[in-house]
């Protein structure tokens, strides 16, 4: 079991990903005490290790000064008390399951999560026939479907974790929609998209969404981050 987010987008030949539980809440969440990204003070000290955020970050305030962040969620949370920071961004799923009320939600429709944010992932050998019913059992149907429309969006672009690229699927209306960002870590260019599609053909939803950013210049875009 991982969060998915984490999960390499191509899996070594021989294992799959055989079951998703129900998805907790995808987003990003601010702490620190304030509510939007607006709110904050001019040039305040916002603390992530994503590149992911850093980009959303600085498109939406350029004036922030956005630092480095490391260690686990205790740890990142007693440097905001110590007052290194002045506001951290961390996954909301993330401190839900540590029981901590920290964090004010950013709307994803405004702060796109990381693909795979809020899922778990169930991974075993391809083959594995009794243990792909197993976690069959355990799959959430819509969780299944956003995810795979988010890691094929991902695999098309060659991206991982660590890559400033953000992808998030959710039904809506009867459809599968997929929201998308890519930007410079920096935030001084940046695309935002979004693509609907059959919820029964998560994949090529993806592969959709990935290629209308690659008209845009995303590939390129992502290139000059990854010489960043």
């Amino acid at each position: 079991m991982h969060s998915a987010k984490d999960v390499p987008s191509r899996l070594p030949e021989g294992l799959a990903i055989v079951g998703v539980p129900e998805r907790a809440d995808p987003r990003d969440a601010l702490c620190g005490g304030f509510e939007t990204l607006d709110s904050l003070p001019e040039g305040a000290v916002v603390g992530t290790g994503s590149l992911r955020r850093r980009a959303q970050l600085l498109a939406c305030r350029p004036d922030l000064r956005v630092e480095g962040l490391r260690g686990n969620v205790d740890t990142r949370l007693r440097r905001l008390r110590e007052g290194d920071y002045q506001a951290l961004v961390l996954a909301a799923a993330g401190l839900e399951r540590l029981e901590l009320s920290d964090g004010a939600p950013l709307a994803a429709s405004d702060f796109t999560p990381a693909g795979g944010q809020g899922c778990l992932a169930l991974e075993a050998r391809a083959d594995d026939g009794p243990m792909r019913a197993l976690c069959a059992t355990l799959t959430h149907r819509q969780s299944l479907q956003a995810l795979m429309a988010e890691r094929a969006l991902i695999a098309a672009l060659d991206a991982s974790c660590r890559t400033p690229l953000a992808a998030h699927a959710e039904h809506r209306d009867g459809e599968l929609v997929l929201s998308s960002f890519a930007g410079l870590p920096d935030g001084s260019t940046w695309i935002r998209d979004a693509v609907s599609g059959v919820a029964e053909d998560p994949s090529a939803l993806g592969r959709a969404a990935a290629e209308r950013l690659v008209a845009a210049g995303a590939d390129e875009l992502l290139r000059e981050a990854d010489r960043a």
